[in-house]
């Protein structure tokens, strides 16, 4: 990987630039939290060359969210499931709008 290679990565999401210090350290919780929400399959990091685990600003985002409901007293295993209710509605209500607007682009209203 070249120098050029890592710096258009610096915009991508995806990518596991966090290690598991670091990414507690940002989210202000313990590395036992993140794999506490591992373990729970909330989260899946990746793993560097060594081994060691690795979590990307996507999975930064969505630990935010687990903790936030932790920190508000919903259990660990709870807070996941919250979490994966939630994608699933907020995909379901995406496609829901996609069909809309091909509905709508199919049978337009005219008006007289």
């Amino acid at each position: 990987m070249t120098a050029d290679d890592s710096f258009d990565r610096i915009d991508d999401e995806d990518y596991p630039a966090y290690t598991m210090g670091r990414a507690a350290e940002l989210l202000g919780t313990t590395q036992g939290f993140l794999r506490a929400i591992g373990e729970a399959r909330l989260i899946t990091p990746l793993r560097s060359e060594g081994g060691h685990r690795r979590y990307s600003r996507y999975q930064l985002r969505i630990a935010a969210r687990a903790r936030e409901l932790v920190d508000h007293g919903t259990s660990v295993e709870a807070a996941c499931r919250i979490i994966v209710l939630e994608d699933q509605l907020e995909e379901a209500q995406r496609i829901n709008a996609e069909y809309r607007r091909a509905a709508e682009s199919a049978n337009p209203t005219t008006t007289a």
